[in-house]
């Protein structure tokens, strides 16, 4: 019998940021709420199922633009065994990805990164290549 395979390719259509700051989710939140004048709110945990593995729930902060959405997601999960687990592996070094999707070109990167950069609660923001990233189909979350 013939196998078939479907080969699927996403599109990944918004900037993304590493932010180094051991914070608890909702103070994270309201860090970058605060420095971005937005207003992110905590939305419905992103779990992800592999084969063989824990699942990984991370949990996520959002605000749904009319063309876009800037999205926090926690890097570090939890199983239910205790292991540690990355939604991104190849960047453990990173707490948190601020997911920046705006069609409309309202949102200035440079701007968001310095700003972010000023807060206190914030060790580091870098601007990430999301193309670069073995994981990266993990950070799609629709």
């Amino acid at each position: 019998m013939r196998k078939t395979k479907l080969q699927v390719e996403h599109i990944y259509e918004f900037d993304l940021l590493g932010i180094m700051a051991p914070l608890k989710d909702y103070k994270m939140a309201w860090s970058v709420n605060n420095s971005l004048s937005i207003n992110m709110v905590r939305s419905e945990d992103f779990t992800l199922k592999f084969l063989n593995q824990p699942r990984l729930v991370i949990s996520r902060f959002i605000l749904e633009k009319e063309h876009g959405y800037i999205q926090l997601l926690k890097n570090r999960s939890f199983s239910d065994s205790g292991q540690t687990l990355y939604l991104v592996p190849e960047l453990k070094v990173m707490d948190y990805f601020l997911l920046m999707q705006d069609f409309t070109h309202e949102t200035d990167l440079p701007d968001c990164i310095s700003q972010l950069s000023k807060s206190n609660y914030i060790q580091n923001v870098v601007k990430i290549d999301v193309n670069k990233l073995k994981s990266k189909e993990n950070l799609l979350t629709y």
